[in-house]
């Protein structure tokens, strides 16, 4: 007995290592449906944890915890970024999305955010989609992100795409003193919801770009709309897709592909794209900021959808949300000024705007003794 409960006090003291700064940490688990699941709240300083929920096969519970902190702790970052009034949190469920899945399983995952009386909203997010979610908001108000005939805000792709346009035309600004698109060569890696609309967009404005992506079908369909428009795309595959010269680099794939191998094949003159976590460590952004190479900031960039799912707990407005996603050009101007300033990263800008916040509202809520916060929509 004694051995077992070392055992306890010692897994106890890992998880809350792991924890740091997150609020709170939860477990989810009904055997009945399959269910397992960690719901993270990392910050709740500007309001109510908000964060999609992604499904994915982990090998293991330490493999899906250190996933949810990691994520959790940047959507703080990502929502005080975007000025939306809600705090950092995120969800996984573990579990192979093409074989898993079921609706009772999502009735379930939502009956365990429905238990955290509106700390925690969530959605979309990798291996789900809006349907899981229409099941899971039969159990709970606190989703985002349903279908619009459900009364959600509808596919999240239509604003983060044009968030990444904004993030190149502000990026064009910076480096040319202009922010005309034409006349640039772009990489778009990646052609999937999000690349496929940021490439699209690209080529109506004018410019020429490389393309990669694994699926073949949507190569085909940007080769034919860019024949259409007049204008060049080219494929490439691959590692190819880091060694080649263009202006900018726009990952819309996945995080962790800025690092040492990559950025030894870097010839771009900045980095802008929609994929989250693009940089494999903190030191890589300082190793892009010696190269030469401008970065901006991802979870600036890809906010989008997020100002979109936000928008929902008000009462979803679609002018609204384009309007606020047009603000990313200006923060992101913001973040190229202040790390010119302090001869910082951007991502070190970023982080430190972002901190900038969470400590202005930390002394507003500590002098009116209270948050403020406006109703949100949660009886939809």
């Amino acid at each position: 007995m004694n051995t077992l409960r070392e055992h306890d006090t010692s897994v106890q003291s890992t998880i809350l290592e792991k924890m740091n700064e997150h609020e709170q940490i939860v477990f989810c688990n009904d055997p009945h449906t399959g269910l397992q699941a960690i719901i993270a709240i990392h910050n709740t300083t500007l309001g109510p944890a908000l964060g999609g929920c992604r499904m994915y096969p982990y090998s293991s519970i330490d493999e899906a915890l250190e996933d949810v902190i990691r994520l959790s702790k940047g959507m703080t970052y990502k929502c005080a970024a975007a000025d939306v009034n809600f705090g950092g949190g995120k969800a996984v469920i573990i579990g192979d999305p093409l074989k898993d899945k079921t609706p009772s399983l999502f009735r379930s995952f939502g009956q365990f955010v429905d238990s955290l009386n509106g700390r925690f909203y969530t959605g979309t997010d990798m291996g789900t989609s809006t349907q899981d979610f229409v099941y899971a908001s039969r159990e709970t108000n606190c989703i985002v992100g349903i279908p619009e005939s459900y009364g959600g805000g509808g596919d999240s792709s239509i604003p983060t795409s044009l968030g990444v346009i904004y993030g190149l035309k502000a990026t064009n600004q910076e480096m040319y003193g202009s922010d005309e698109l034409s006349g640039k060569t772009y990489i778009v890696q990646g052609l999937g919801k999000v690349g496929f609309k940021v490439a699209v967009q690209l080529l109506e404005a004018g410019a020429d770009l490389f393309v990669s992506d694994i699926n073949s079908a949507s190569i085909t369909k940007i080769q034919e709309r860019a024949k259409k428009l007049g204008r060049n795309v080219t494929v490439v595959s691959g590692d190819e897709v880091y060694s080649t010269e263009a202006d900018i680099f726009v990952p819309c794939a996945l995080g962790g592909i800025i690092n040492d191998r990559t950025i030894e094949q870097l010839k771009v003159k900045a980095v802008v794209g929609s994929a989250n976590n693009q940089l494999l460590s903190e030191k890589h952004g300082e190793m892009l900021k010696q190269k030469g190479i401008l970065y901006a900031p991802d979870y600036i960039v890809n906010a989008g959808g997020l100002i979109q799912a936000a928008d929902e707990l008000y009462g979803y407005n679609k002018e609204r949300v384009l309007t606020k996603t047009k603000s990313i050009y200006i923060s992101l101007l913001e973040v190229y000024k202040q790390a010119n300033l302090d001869n910082i990263t951007t991502a070190q800008a970023a982080n430190r705007l972002c901190e900038k916040r969470l400590e202005d509202e930390k002394r507003l809520n500590s002098f009116f003794s209270h948050t403020k916060r406006p109703k949100w929509n949660i009886g939809k």
